[in-house]
């Protein structure tokens, strides 16, 4: 009877090798949510079944780790995987999985290795080809990512995942039609597929195109924000109704610049005859407080009060049918606090020369790398004469190494606790000098004058070639003209500030 079962075992590990590989192996596509011990336990009895039954069963090794790695318990599952290749040193199969966690770690330069040796043992896995396009995405080698999706699409046409990743990277080659028709061959093999849709939305607002952007938008719930959405049991608002009397709930999703550029729809919510609640981070309670009407501001996890209807701020602008040419851009809409600017201009004192708010990299707590300067980039604009104050909390390791290079940055972290004190600096400021973060927002919604520095392919709300911004009229945008040319982009700045310290 044990061998029957160590046989049955081993024959669905085999069919799960050859029919799932691209389903469960994908890096980054779905995984398990572990609740518990029994979810755990519920995963792996059977592997751990053969296993016991047979402990050098590679097969049974790659399997639960990749039962691991759908719990997310990584470390597990590499250890699993590391135990299939020392019993098979041919297995493919364990080699693409193992370069999957390792991509999950973020140790890309191992995970292609690994994705390489896999393909040198069976050259016909598409799957394969697939991860492999993602870890050289990752890398910023993207003529390289481009042709390991075409190749796995080449393996298999049906391939939507293929698919849709071909796209994103044509996407950031700013390939932009052939990114389109990649995006509709996803959504047409799999029409229920929801990141393909969110993803198409994406290029849709990017390209100006909101009617149908925005619609789409509403696929990130089911992708992106499907662990996070609201489940909420008053009715869902998205502008096909009165509200006129009714109490609207309005509630912050993804990042804090998101929650800054659409607070300014509360004041048209509240336009329209409805009493606004407008739920925000705790960062944001002081900053968002000083939005005009008679708003009440919710911190995010503390009770709500009663409400009839409740939208997400980034539904905002489909709720209320918003076109390039409509885009509410009154600056400004949010303001410092006074007792706050007034300590600030005591710490700051009298100076003579140009004031220069700077933030050049995002949170780590976000995969940012792409918008994010290194500072020792920042040389040729920190060597001129004007007075820099870094408007950022966080300072990443490798850039609080070259602080000492760079006496003329006023650090500030330990006095900014909120984004209250953020715009109290802000408005002591001459002009804002910014990557694309919260702070670029919160600049532009304060009506200072801020300079947004972007890479090659910038978020969609920059939208194409604008060195202007719809949303903020006192923002002049940057750009970067080749992927990872900051140089270019510094240069540019640095001429422009120059400029402006001599006439001062």
């Amino acid at each position: 009877m044990k061998q029957i079962a160590a046989l049955c075992l081993r024959l669905l590990g085999r069919w799960l090798d050859s029919v799932a590989l691209d389903r469960v192996a994908e890096t980054g596509y779905r995984f398990a949510a572990n609740n518990g011990d029994k979810d755990r336990f519920e995963a792996l009895a059977p592997y751990d079944s053969a296993i016991a039954l047979n402990p050098d069963d590679a097969v049974a090794h790659n399997n639960r780790g990749r039962a691991l790695f759908e719990l997310k318990q990584f470390d597990a599952a590499m250890a699993s995987f590391e135990r299939a290749i020392a019993l098979k040193p041919d297995y493919a199969e364990a080699y693409n999985n193992r370069a999957n966690v390792l991509q999950q770690k973020k140790r890309f330069g191992e995970a292609l290795a690994n994705y390489e040796r896999a393909i040198a043992l069976k050259p016909d896995l598409a799957a394969v080809y697939m991860n492999r396009g993602n870890v050289l995405q990752n890398l910023g080698r993207l003529d390289e990512a481009l042709a390991s999706y075409e190749r796995a699409i080449a393996l298999k046409p049906d391939y939507a995942r293929a698919h849709n990743n071909r796209a994103n990277v044509l996407k950031q080659l700013r390939r932009l039609d052939e990114a389109l028709t990649s995006y509709e061959r996803a959504i047409a093999l799999e029409p229920d597929y929801a990141e393909a849709y969110s993803n198409k939305s994406l290029l849709k607002l990017l390209t100006g195109d909101f009617d149908e952007g925005w619609e789409l938008y509403e696929w990130r719930w089911k992708h992106q924000l499907k662990e996070y959405a609201r489940n909420f049991a008053k009715p869902l608002w998205l502008g096909r109704r009165p509200i006129a009397g009714q109490t609207l709930l309005i509630h912050a999703e993804q990042g804090l610049g998101d929650a800054i550029q659409c607070c300014r729809y509360a004041a048209m919510a509240e336009a329209m005859g409805a009493n606004v609640i407008l739920e925000v981070p705790a960062s944001l309670v002081s900053l968002i407080s000083t939005l005009k009407g008679h708003l009440t501001i919710v911190e995010k996890g503390q009770p709500l009060p009663a409400f009839d209807l409740h939208c997400p701020i980034m539904s905002l602008p489909l709720a209320f049918k918003t076109t390039v040419a409509t885009i509410p851009a009154a600056v400004p809409y949010l303001y410092a606090d006074s007792g706050k600017q007034k300590l600030w201009q005591e710490r700051l004192g009298v100076t003579t020369r140009l004031r220069v708010g700077l933030v050049w990299s995002g949170s780590t707590a976000y995969n940012e790398a792409i918008r994010s300067i290194p500072l020792d980039l920042l040389k040729p604009l920190l060597e001129l004469p004007a007075e820099f104050h870094a408007l950022q909390k966080e300072i990443r390791s490798e850039d609080a190494a070259h602080l000492p290079n760079f006496s003329q940055l006023h650090i500030h972290q330990d006095e900014l606790a909120d984004f209250s004190d953020t715009a109290a600096v802000i408005q002591e400021m001459d002009l804002v000098i910014s990557v694309d973060t919260s702070t670029a927002h919160l600049a532009g919604a304060m009506g200072k004058p801020v300079w947004i520095l972007l890479p090659f392919m910038a978020d969609f709300r920059w939208l194409l070639d604008r060195t202007d911004s719809p949303w903020y009229p006192t923002a002049t945008l940057f750009r970067q003209p080749a992927n990872g040319d900051w140089n270019s982009v510094i240069g540019q700045i640095a001429e422009r500030l120059k400029a402006m310290t001599h006439d001062r």
